[in-house]
């Protein structure tokens, strides 16, 4: 009788083991389609760009000749419009980045605190109400705004503070202004998340032993958010160091950053291969910086990161 029994369990685990095993195959059945929609709309085009960067420049020609060279790289790092551009967007992403997390870190503490369903509601709803419109039509209304001519020049210039037009665009400062507008949506989301998974008894533990509101904030809240912090800049980060529209339009193509490099390059000139290159140095850039930050911030994030 025994013997009967273990066998049976034996036949029912080897049955379970097959079934778990189906069912695995099963799950990466259903992973495929994405897998393959990754292959070939992202890793084949980013590698084929990576093998033009590698070929030698000829203007017009697209397709990969073979032609082995490191002069689009040396051009890029022997001549200083290049490599300062490369400067100037890691360090519009990090100010980007920046702002945005002392901006949005407030709003999404609120919106991830507030006892009310519906005051959390409308006020996620108003962070997402800027993502409904397409990003050149918020530029074009911040032009319409921060314009030498625009509402707050007008405004400040009728009042009588100011006698000449504020620079408020077609410099760093509207370039930034620009990407903080653009991104902060997606600092705040990253944020939400990560402040409504800390435990409200551990706040309100610490504020029964005396602690104050901002001794809290600093103790308990704001580590523990950190994984979302962490996520929120390096989205924001990844977003603006890439970003084309905003320096074009709020820049005036006076703040040129990689991204316009790599435009002027291929779409004006026709030189496919220089432009790879420029393409493969912010792809590079940005990867570097995110790894420093990483590797900057691990240290003080518990293993959260």
């Amino acid at each position: 009788m025994a013997d009967q029994m273990t066998g049976a369990m034996t036949a029912d685990t080897i049955q379970g083991s097959g079934g778990i095993g189906r069912l695995r195959s099963s799950l990466w059945i259903l992973v495929l389609p994405a897998l393959l929609f990754v292959i070939l709309f992202f890793l084949i085009p980013v590698l084929s760009l990576f093998a033009s960067s590698f070929d030698k420049a000829s203007a017009g020609v697209i397709t990969f000749q073979g032609n082995f060279s490191w002069d689009n790289y040396e051009r890029i790092f022997t001549r200083p419009l290049y490599y300062m551009a490369i400067f100037r967007s890691v360090y519009l992403g990090a100010a980007a980045a920046l702002i945005c997390l002392i901006i949005g870190y407030p709003l999404a503490f609120i919106i991830a605190r507030t006892a009310r369903p519906g005051a959390a509601l409308l006020l996620t709803i108003l962070v997402l109400a800027s993502m409904q419109l397409d990003m050149v039509i918020r530029l074009y209304g911040m032009m319409v705004l921060m314009g030498d001519n625009g509402l707050i020049n007008a405004g400040l210039t009728k009042i009588g503070l100011i006698s000449e037009p504020l620079p408020l665009m077609y410099n760093r400062f509207g370039v930034v202004v620009g990407l903080v507008q653009v991104t902060l949506p997606f600092m705040v989301l990253s944020l939400i998340g990560a402040i409504k998974s800390i435990n409200p008894a551990l706040e309100e533990a610490a504020r029964s032993l005396g602690s104050s509101r901002w001794h809290v904030m600093r103790t308990i809240s704001w580590p523990l958010s950190l994984p979302g912090v962490y996520a929120g800049t390096l989205l924001v980060f990844a977003l603006a160091v890439s970003s084309y529209v905003v320096p074009a339009l709020m820049g005036g193509w006076k703040v040129v950053t990689l991204p316009i490099h790599i435009y002027q390059q291929i779409a004006e000139v026709g030189r496919w291969q220089f432009g790879a290159a420029i393409a493969g140095v912010l792809f590079l850039t940005s990867l570097f910086a995110m790894a420093l930050y990483i590797l900057a911030l691990r240290r003080n994030a518990g293993g959260r990161v």
